[in-house]
């Protein structure tokens, strides 16, 4: 097995537009449905019952799953004149209750004989994701388009796919992590500051060159540190784990919960701190005039304001105007959150490493000024016509360096 790639977690994929008998169960009288002969490629022809992962992505806010089973049965069974008809009966749960006409399902075979059951609502950026991850191109349709994950074709997983597998949390197995140990051994069991371990990851790739090319060191940075990082974590929840958690001899129950929140929070804490750090890594290798965490007004903070807060603040700054720049490793619906930001500068600049948002998103930035930058080696998941718009993280150092030229 190649490790690092899709086909370590899965063996086939079959995506669909949903329609009102699909999703609705009262419109039909059932719960299932049909399959084609490139998803039987992967499920098979008999009849058979997979565990099943159902999975409802929606907002930040407003994503869940349940456990349960999926059926593939061939509903000519006791009709032996007729051809087999095979289908897909699913239970009803919160995930199947929740979907409608219109979003996407994807079906996703594990390697361990399990299938995800995934649903995303239509509008949202998380089916244009996982259309890109599982490699497929064009709009959803009615009838399943489906393929196994195998071969040549199987592209190794990047920093953006790893992003959408923990959205379906998955843990991804660095094929790399044993050599990491080395690394982060001089922690022990502690965590270092994000601060620290960020330095750490840019001190033990010192080939890496951000004013060659900043969107490739950005990426080659961030990619370091989560695999140090998870290294770390793994040795660290280990140890705790084998602890256990009891309390007057009693399962600690509480306890246990408590704990796995505070490992879910430091990930996502963490992520987005990290990259604040390595922006700054890069800014500072092309010696640009920036403060990071700057006042603006009514007690908001720029992530990034360039040249400084002074010059913001400054009614007589106006050649080469002031440049704010706001960091999310993952825009969701949170994006909107920089509009109050930095009043006096339009239009703003927001840098993810979020892949293939949606053009419905992309569409309401554009109303509302905010121009997205995102890493060159990202930008191949969004659609061509969004990627003519899209600035890499390159295109916005020149114009700060460009707006400095024009400020002396």
């Amino acid at each position: 097995m190649k490790r690092g790639y899709l086909s370590e977690y899965f063996e086939g994929v079959a995506m669909k537009r949903l329609s009102a008998v699909d999703a609705e169960p009262a419109r039909s009288n059932q719960h299932e449905v049909g399959t084609t002969p490139a998803i039987r490629q992967f499920l098979g022809e008999c009849k058979h019952q997979f565990p099943a992962t159902f999975l409802w992505l929606g907002t930040e806010q407003d994503s869940f799953t349940e456990a349960g089973s999926l059926t593939m049965y061939d509903t000519r069974e006791n009709q032996a004149h007729r051809s087999p008809e095979w289908r897909l009966y699913y239970p009803s749960n919160a995930v199947t209750e929740a979907m409608k006409e219109g979003d996407t399902l994807f079906l996703a075979k594990r390697t361990d004989d399990s299938v995800f059951f995934i649903v995303a609502p239509e509008g949202g950026s998380i089916a244009d994701q996982l259309s890109w991850l599982f490699g497929f191109e064009g709009e959803p349709e009615l009838r399943f388009a489906a393929h196994e994950i195998a071969g040549d074709e199987d592209a190794e997983l990047n920093f953006s796919a790893r992003l959408i597998l923990d959205e379906l949390g998955i843990e991804y197995e660095d094929p790399q992590a044993n050599s990491l140990d080395s690394i982060v051994d001089r922690f022990g069991l502690k965590f270092p500051t994000t601060v620290e371990f960020s330095d750490l990851a840019r001190l033990t790739l010192p080939d890496i060159r951000a004013d060659e090319n900043p969107d490739a060191a950005l990426l080659a940075w961030l990619d370091h540190e989560e695999a140090m990082f998870r290294r770390l974590e793994r040795k660290i929840v280990a140890e705790r784990l084998g602890e256990g958690f009891t309390t007057g001899g009693e399962p600690d129950v509480d306890g246990f919960l408590r704990y796995s929140l505070e490992v879910q929070n430091r990930r996502k804490s963490r992520m987005g701190r990290a990259f604040e750090n390595h922006l700054t890594a890069v800014f500072r290798s092309f010696s640009l005039r920036f403060e990071a965490q700057a006042l603006t007004e009514q007690g908001n903070r720029a992530d990034f304001l360039f040249p400084s807060s002074a010059a913001y603040h400054d009614e007589g700054f106006r050649a080469g105007k002031p440049t704010f720049l706001a960091a999310k490793s993952t825009c969701k619906d949170r994006w909107r959150q920089v509009l109050p930001e930095a009043q006096k500068v339009w239009p703003k600049h927001l840098v993810t490493l979020e892949p293939a948002i949606s053009t419905n998103q992309t569409s309401q930035m554009q109303a509302e000024q905010v121009q997205l930058v995102v890493p060159a080696a990202i930008q191949s998941s969004y659609r061509e016509d969004q990627r003519a718009w899209l600035m890499s993280l390159a295109d916005f150092v020149e114009l700060v360096r460009s707006r400095e030229r024009g400020s002396h």
